[in-house]
């Protein structure tokens, strides 16, 4: 099935596990959302437990953010997570606030989740890496799924979880085909997940870039590098016990994300190397990371705003060196 087939099949599985889980968003309801992953969910849980929502992101995230303290599981879709800017101060000074401001007698367990990424020409506006931006608020933590199989797995977890999660879903990994894991299958959400074992280099991605970085990796594969490869999955809090077991290992890092290279996701995750596996590194922490410039709309300059595979094996030679291919 396809990356949207699964999630809906995750959200209708647990609607219909409990139905204190409910969806909240623009077109969710009677159009089956914009991307389709509440599609005929209406039909089957009806208006009460699939919201439409007027055109007011501030509103219906504060109504979420309500609903979760008052017993329900609710999932709130932004059409783009570009339009979540308008919620941000919800998110913030409620959704992660809450829990603690209130001496923990409110809990706040919902999923904000929808498209984000740079797609194919969508403009500067819909094309928001917003993980940097959401980072800082404490309180909540970030998941980024990456493949059918995953993203089904992940998003059970975080509609389960009693904390309020931002679910990231790549805008152009919606047509991924893949197979999903059978039975009642739920995933860690704070826990990274190995792509492939490697002994020359610790490449650490998430999102879209996993399928990136993997393009490089076929590539470095003929030229007879050995690279590891590890999907973050938690942007917040980082599995430090997978990466410091790969570091360790390898000795070098390097950092691949669609995040902008001021103040993202890559940022904070080389200070944490630095800070606590120095003395592990033979090489310092190198970051690929999309251009400080909003994306351009020209399919040319959206390509060179963004990290491309050819990059991904430039920076391991400059890591690892030349080496004469096996």
């Amino acid at each position: 099935m396809m990356m949207w087939e699964a999630l809906r099949e995750g959200l209708d599985e647990e609607m219909e596990k409990d139905p204190t889980v409910c969806l909240m968003g623009e077109d969710v309801g009677h159009y089956g959302g914009s991307y389709k992953v509440s599609y005929g969910l209406y039909k089957k849980y009806g208006d009460m437990r699939l919201l439409d929502t007027p055109i007011c992101e501030n509103g219906f995230m504060g109504m979420g953010v309500g609903a979760a303290m008052t017993g329900l599981r609710p999932i709130v879709e932004g059409m783009n997570m570009g339009f979540l800017l308008l919620a941000f101060n919800q998110i913030s000074n409620n959704c992660g606030m809450l829990h603690y401001t209130s001496g923990g007698q409110f809990k706040v367990p919902m999923v904000i989740r929808g498209p984000g990424g740079v797609g194919r020409q969508l403009g500067a506006e819909h094309s928001q890496r917003l993980e940097s931006y959401f980072q800082s608020i404490p309180g909540v933590q970030l998941v980024a799924c990456s493949t059918v199989a995953n993203s089904k797995a992940l998003l059970k977890s975080a509609i389960r979880s009693d904390n309020p999660i931002i679910f990231f879903e790549h805008v152009l990994l919606y047509n991924v085909k893949g197979e999903v894991h059978p039975g009642d299958y739920c995933q860690c959400l704070e826990r990274a997940e190995m792509v492939r074992e490697g002994t020359d280099v610790s490449i650490f991605c998430y999102s879209r870039m996993r399928y990136v970085v993997m393009q490089a990796v076929a590539e470095l594969e003929k030229q007879g590098y050995n690279p590891e490869v590890i999907d973050l999955i938690s942007l917040k809090p980082f599995d430090m016990e997978t990466i410091s077991k790969s570091i360790k290992k390898t000795r070098k890092a390097i950092i691949v994300e669609e995040c902008m290279k001021t103040g993202g996701i890559g940022a904070s995750l080389s200070a944490v190397i630095h800070e606590s596996l120095f003395n592990e590194l033979d090489h310092e922490v190198l970051r690929l990371s999309s251009q400080d410039v909003p994306t351009s709309y020209a399919y040319e300059l959206e390509a060179a705003t963004i990290v491309q595979p050819e990059k991904v094996v430039e920076a391991v030679h400059k890591v690892c060196g030349t080496r004469v291919a096996a």
